[in-house]
């Protein structure tokens, strides 16, 4: 089960752990999940220090995209630096499943001033948050513009 390190900012190491495998014609596929999770642990505090590879949930596709293709060009004007709380926000709302009483909890935000960022975040993108569709892609791109 080879690991892998990788780095996730001033002072967070992260590794990975990939799939058990046996013989070493099967070492690049387990060096590749290995790097993949410890690229998801850098992401993602809650997956690591450690993260194993069957573990990362849905950074098993992500962190198998191109880097340069990674952001949808509708979701990037919500990834510039300007718009930071308005991704969390919408992060964090998509995380606790469009539960709006939830979200706002997390957030340490009333309710209302969820609906007034959610509703900025559909004007900047030019999505739906009603459309199952357009959240997947939002929720997505979020997760994997942390990836760098």
């Amino acid at each position: 089960s080879p690991r892998a390190g990788a780095g996730g900012g001033p002072g967070l190491a992260a590794a990975g752990l990939g799939t058990p495998r046996k013989g070493l014609a099967e070492l690049p596929d387990a060096w590749a999940e290995a790097l993949s999770a410890a690229r998801a642990a850098a992401a993602e505090r809650r997956l690591g220090p450690l993260a194993e590879w069957a573990a990362i949930g849905p950074y098993r596709v992500l962190t198998g995209l191109p880097t340069d293709r990674a952001a949808d060009p509708a979701v990037r004007p919500l990834l510039e630096p300007s718009h930071a709380e308005l991704a969390r926000t919408t992060e964090v709302y998509l995380d606790c499943a469009g539960q709006a009483g939830r979200a706002a909890a997390a957030l340490g935000i009333h309710r209302q001033t969820l609906y007034y960022r959610l509703s900025r975040v559909e004007q900047l993108t030019g999505l739906d948050l009603d459309n199952g569709e357009d959240r997947l892609l939002l929720h997505m791109t979020l997760k994997g513009s942390r990836l760098g």
